[in-house]
């Protein structure tokens, strides 16, 4: 799925004109800082135009922590701009700020779990956004395996080798109904269904949904609920061994796993979704 984000910077947004360009989805800057009143001042008339254009949504807010406690207040911040909204794409920590960066692994590590935790136990499906190389040196891998990720890489190949749903690519976009440059993204996950399908971000909860696949041959249908979580892929693992282990299906793992092209080609270290709630 192609994508935008974007800020104050980019103002009003004509999103029939960037869906004429061929994208799909935004993420949009919600705010900043630990207060409410340091929204973005674009973003609720942004967010207005992208829903009536059809566009999927997303939305971050930019830290500025300078205690983990800050981290927690940008949270509930963030969580007050968002109000009733629904968005069918995660919300994103966006940690890039030097004076954060500077206080180190442990200091990044700790905000990101804190503002993500706050928001999941809000309903919402949570992410952070930084540089690749952030993620490769400022953030402890059990962390940056927890939460939804959204790597910021300015390049023509997206090598990060870490578990990731959205590429941010460019920063020099030029995309009808956008004035001046804006980010481009790449978006790899089916976030629309994992967060409709399991209630998140304002979305109804849907309690012991059906599934959807078949169930293998002489395996019996089960219930599940709508939510799904993740499973880190260990050496010796088979996408059908992971299946019948979460009660599911490999058609179900590669409809929440949209990057698994081979069902035969999976690998050791490697994050991916299976489904949760099971009964």
């Amino acid at each position: 799925m192609k994508a935008i984000d974007i800020s104050y910077c980019q103002g009003a947004v004509n999103f029939d004109g960037v869906k004429n360009d061929g994208f799909d989805a935004v993420i949009i800057r919600c705010g900043y800082g630990c207060e409410a009143w340091q929204k973005d001042k674009w973003f609720e008339s942004n967010y207005n135009r992208a829903v009536k254009s059809g566009m999927h949504v997303g939305a971050y807010w930019y830290s500025y922590a300078d205690s983990v406690e800050n981290a927690r207040s940008e949270a509930k911040a963030c969580i007050e701009v968002l109000g009733n909204r629904k968005f069918d794409l995660p919300i994103y920590f966006d940690i890039e700020e030097p004076s954060v960066l500077g206080r180190g692994k442990d200091f990044v590590s700790e905000c990101i779990s804190v503002f993500c935790s706050e928001l999941e136990k809000a309903g919402y499906f949570a992410g952070f956004y930084t540089s690749k190389s952030v993620a490769e040196n400022l953030i402890h891998k059990e962390i940056a395996d927890r939460f939804a990720c959204w790597i910021a890489q300015w390049n023509s190949t997206d090598d990060y080798k870490g578990q990731h749903g959205v590429w941010q690519y460019s920063d020099a976009g030029r995309v009808r109904g956008v004035v001046g440059a804006v980010d481009l993204d790449e978006i790899y996950i089916d976030y629309p269904s994992i967060i409709i399908g399991g209630g998140f971000n304002n979305y109804p909860k849907l309690e012991n949904c059906q599934s959807d696949a078949e169930p293998a041959d002489g395996e019996p249908a089960v219930q599940i609920k709508s939510d799904v979580e993740t499973y880190t892929i260990v050496s010796g693992d088979t996408l059908s061994g992971i299946a019948k282990k979460y009660r599911t299906t490999v058609k179900r793992l590669m409809s929440l796993n949209p990057k698994i092209e081979n069902a035969d080609l999976i690998y050791a270290g490697d994050v991916i979704f299976v489904p949760a709630g099971r009964v």
